[in-house]
């Protein structure tokens, strides 16, 4: 576990929930339903097919909601689980070739612009004060220092800006939420109908070891700011 030395960081960790009440973005999808079912405290499961509803592309929607769910606040734990792999029936570029101008608007809009409205709307919705927690999934092959084999264009590049966009945030936050903390999270490969097309059936975890496994970064983590992997291991930008 990627654990910070601070003094800072140290109280921030020792911090217990001011709340227990959790809401997940994504929450009826694979890994999200596995979240959900492993929180066991009062959560809210947020879509596109959830009453009230979010849709990434419509930020009057995900504005709604987070209106509609103000009553319900402070969420002590935020947990953004949507994403995609595959977009209008078309996997990732494996060469420049591939590249199509409205794929990859359309990666940038599911995989960093939508996750970032969702910032923008529900991070109000975290305690003011005690220890707090926004975690986006991200992929590590949204790291660029990692990156050895290429390919997978738009995603890549789609979900290094929905890592930009967590840090850039968690500054931000810090300043009015001093124990928030904002998290980046690869949940490893998950058994999920996202990684489907591309792994064999026995690859890879359940979403129910995947969302323990986050669940626990999520707990054991100090310090904001940090992309983290399944086993709390800092992974590179």
């Amino acid at each position: 576990m990627a654990i910070g030395k601070s003094k800072a960081a140290a109280r921030i960790f020792e911090r217990q929930p001011a709340v227990t009440r959790a809401l997940v973005f994504g929450g009826t999808g694979g890994i999200g339903r596995a979240l959900v079912a492993a929180l066991g405290v009062d959560v809210v499961a947020l879509g596109r097919f959830t009453e009230p509803r979010i849709e990434l592309t419509d930020e009057a929607s995900i504005a709604a909601a987070a209106a509609a769910l103000r009553p319900q606040a402070p969420f002590s734990r935020i947990i953004d689980a949507t994403g995609a792999l595959t977009l209008d029936g078309r996997g990732p570029e494996k060469r420049l070739a591939d590249l199509d101008p409205a794929l990859m608007a359309r990666a940038f809009a599911v995989n960093a612009i939508g996750p970032a409205l969702l910032l923008k709307h529900f991070a109000d919705l975290l305690p003011r004060s005690g220890r707090c927690v926004f975690a986006t999934l991200s992929a590590r092959v949204g790291s660029i220092g990692d990156n050895r084999l290429g390919g997978w264009y738009s995603y890549r590049a789609s979900k290094a800006a929905l890592n930009q966009m967590l840090r850039t945030a968690a500054i931000e936050i810090a300043r009015r939420r001093p124990d928030a903390l904002l998290l980046a999270l690869h949940p490893g490969t998950v058994r999920t109908a996202l990684s489907a097309p591309f792994t064999t059936p026995d690859q890879g975890m359940s979403p129910a070891e995947s969302a323990a496994m986050v669940l626990r970064v999520m707990d054991e983590a100090t310090e904001t700011g940090q992309f983290l992997d399944y086993a709390g291991k800092i992974v590179p930008w």
